[in-house]
């Protein structure tokens, strides 16, 4: 901060020499809201000049000096000019009642490289002014990538001249999915067709680069190809016929690897990097299933014929000889994660998202990665509570979730760090069904990447972070946004107590407006007044709510309490869950909340290809005889029932003897809620030992992957 302060005029002078197309993106920016007009020399309220000789890595820096006479940007680029020009508005924004702007020094460049948003039009569709839309809204937060996911098994949705059948026939489906993928149920409506023409990519690309943002087209291979087999159908391994899928998840058929698929690949690839100007190609290669390639006679004489170990071999030779094509273009491809199964593609970058282990086995090989976990970077996960929110994928990914993202794993060395490009946030869309929707899943959390990826955030500060979300607030409704109001609603956490459990309650509010009840009312300006941690004595049903001068100002969270002789006891877990669903960590297990299917990320523990073994601890010596527990089933998203369960008892947590077993077939026949009879029994120890499904059997969305397991209140009585 400096002496003085630059009084927002009523028409900003801005300087005839300022770079123009910038400058012309200000001026839309500034619309109606302050006046401005060209001027030269010193009458010039917004100056720029021009530093010379960028050092590596500063394309994006900029010197903003604000003093009481001028506003004077210094970048090396016309990227850097363009950054400062967001902190300008930013500043113009932020002071706008006050009118005038505290003088002041800023010297900024971002941290990474990469700062992505990704958006799915394949399960929905938008308009070219909708993804024009999308584009400003990563521009305004300083972001520089946008990754198009435009081939899926349920829509091709970019013009391929070469082949008209890719548009004709696989940009429409005959109907949706909708509700949630457990219901399975249809709108029995055409969808299409959807697509792009190559003149519509090209304006939208134009649009992009005014704004400094690369455009990263995904073509999907060699699974998710439904939609580009039900045009050429030649191109799988069996005869089909196929159609574009109408509802979501993984699907067997792929692309069979013989070299009329790859004739056709290339010849894809060759409009596509004509079209994009951008370095890397993003060519997919997540789930893709085996099946049909094991029993494919074409894939088993290439596996012999290039000595390749074994499907998943033959996954890295698909993936590599695309690589080599994409390279003679002079371009790079970068895929998920899976692209390093068999072995990774020599110049290839890793987009992580089954986690960060996938960047961390990219950055240790020498090759860049951009970090994209699910845990912390899947925008179309639960912000709020579920039953205030409109469905959703599922998971839970607050705010707070994403501002607390550092990109670069701790295991890292310095020197492998530097293979860490940048972060980046994906939009799937099954359950987005139009633009307004899109904008509520993205913001607020936009800005909570946005400060990841410029280095900024600031864990430790979340407070004050969400403090000025909220200040945000006012620019996106002066912008018709309709974003998410989740952090107004108040969220519990369930802590263990000297007596079991009790609930903390949290809103970004003054929490002395926070009422609650615990009869299962709606509460009033007049309930409890909440002032510390509840405790939940017994099975009950908590609901809470924001008030401000005795109105309601945020949804009614409802919580039921099922307590149990294991409630609250310390829980120790020999294996861990994923971190997509370890929210409470072990505690999740015995907290008294009965797992909800729309809250995987929330109430669940979720583990793939491992076994739960859970060890309660009650303290001193407990009579039960029932021991209950809960796991889920969910073949599309690739969740299993437990194969087995095993129930044991100790006093001294080393020699434990087994008290029951429980087969397949009574899992399944109860549907994954089990209550077991194990007759009187007086222990200080419970042990269970719940069986992953292991491999995903053949016909099965995830065909030869782990299975999950999720697993949820462990209860004794």
């Amino acid at each position: 901060m400096t002496d003085g302060t630059f009084i927002i005029p009523e028409t900003l002078n801005l300087d005839s020499n300022l770079p123009k197309n910038e400058t012309e993106y200000l001026k839309k920016r500034l619309g109606s809201g302050i006046k401005w007009k060209d001027v030269k020399g010193k009458d010039a309220h917004l100056a720029y000049s021009k530093l010379s000789n960028a050092p590596a890595g500063k394309d994006e820096f900029y010197n903003l000096e604000i003093s009481p006479s001028q506003i004077i940007i210094k970048s090396y680029t016309q990227e850097g000019y363009f950054r400062a020009l967001q902190t300008v508005i930013q500043l113009l924004e932020n002071y706008k009642t006050e009118k005038k702007i505290p003088a002041m020094k800023i010297e900024d460049h971002p941290k990474f490289a990469w700062r992505g948003m990704h958006l799915d039009v394949c399960r929905h569709f938008f308009t070219v002014d909708e993804v024009k839309q999308y584009i400003d809204y990563l521009a305004m937060y300083k972001l520089n990538t946008f990754h198009w996911h435009l081939t899926d098994d349920q829509g091709w949705r970019i013009e391929i001249k070469k082949y008209p059948k890719l548009t004709q026939v696989g940009s429409k489906r005959k109907e949706s999915m909708i509700g949630a993928y457990v219901d399975n149920t249809f709108d029995g409506k055409p969808y299409g067709p959807y697509f792009y023409t190559q003149e519509q990519i090209k304006e939208v690309i134009k649009y992009a680069q005014d704004r400094h943002i690369t455009v990263v087209p995904e073509i999907e291979m060699p699974g998710h190809a439904l939609a580009a087999l039900s045009a050429y159908p030649e191109l799988a391994c069996t005869k089909g016929p196929f159609e574009p899928a109408t509802k979501w998840g993984v699907f067997d058929d792929v692309f069979c690897p013989k070299e009329e698929t790859f004739t056709f690949l290339e010849n894809v690839l060759d409009e596509v990097i004509d079209l994009f100007p951008s370095q890397y190609i993003h060519i997919g290669g997540d789930e893709c299933p085996k099946t049909r390639w094991k029993e494919c006679a074409h894939c088993q004489e290439l596996i012999k014929k290039n000595n390749l170990k074994d499907e998943h071999g033959l996954q890295s030779y698909f993936i590599q000889r695309i690589e080599k094509y994409v390279n003679t273009k002079g371009r790079k491809i970068i895929g998920w994660d899976e692209i390093l199964e068999g072995g990774l593609a020599p110049n290839a970058a890793v987009m992580s998202w089954t986690g960060v282990n996938g960047g961390i086995e990219a950055a240790k090989s020498k090759h860049f990665a951009v970090m994209t976990p699910g845990a912390y970077c899947y925008f179309d996960h639960y912000q709020g509570d579920p039953q205030s929110e409109p469905n959703a994928f599922g998971g839970f990914t607050p705010l707070d979730k994403v501002y607390s993202y550092n990109p670069v794993p701790a295991e890292l060395s310095p020197e492998q760090a530097k293979y860490i490009l940048g972060v980046q946030a994906n939009l799937w869309t099954e359950y987005i069904l139009d633009f307004k929707q899109v904008q509520y899943m993205i913001f607020p959390r936009l800005f909570a990447l946005s400060e990841v990826g410029w280095g900024t955030a600031d864990p430790k500060n979340y407070k004050e972070f969400e403090n000025r979300v909220i200040h945000e607030f006012k620019v996106l409704d002066r912008l018709n946004v309709n974003y998410a109001k989740s952090i107004y609603n108040i969220t519990g956490k369930v802590v263990s107590s000297q007596q079991g459990i009790a609930y903390e309650l949290s809103t970004s509010q003054n929490p002395e407006g926070i009422r609650y009840t615990l009869d299962g009312t709606v509460p009033s300006a007049r309930s409890n007044a909440y002032r510390s941690r509840i405790p939940i004595p017994k099975s009950l049903t908590l609901k809470s709510a924001y008030f401000e001068d005795g109105q309601l100002k945020s949804a009614v969270s409802t919580q039921p309490f099922t307590i149990s002789k294991t409630t609250g006891k310390n829980i120790t877990l020999e294996q861990q869950p994923s971190e997509n669903y370890s929210f409470g960590g072990a505690l999740t297990l015995v907290d008294g909340i009965i797992g909800n299917v729309k809250q995987l990320g929330k109430t669940w523990l979720g583990f793939q290809g491992k076994d739960v073994a859970a060890t309660i601890d009650f303290g001193n010596k407990t009579a039960f005889s029932e021991v209950s527990f809960n796991t889920l089933e969910n073949k599309g998203s690739w969740i299993h029932l437990a194969k087995s369960a095993k129930i044991f008892v100790s006093d001294d947590n080393r020699n434990f003897k087994m008290i029951k077993e429980i087969g397949k077939e009574d899992i399944q026949n109860a549907k994954g809620k089990i209550k077991a009879n194990v007759g009187t029994q007086n222990a200080k120890y419970l042990k269970i030992i719940i069986e992953n499904a292991g491999i995903i059997p053949a016909g099965n969305p995830g065909a030869d992957s782990k299975a999950w397991l999720f697993v949820d209140e462990i209860g004794a009585n």
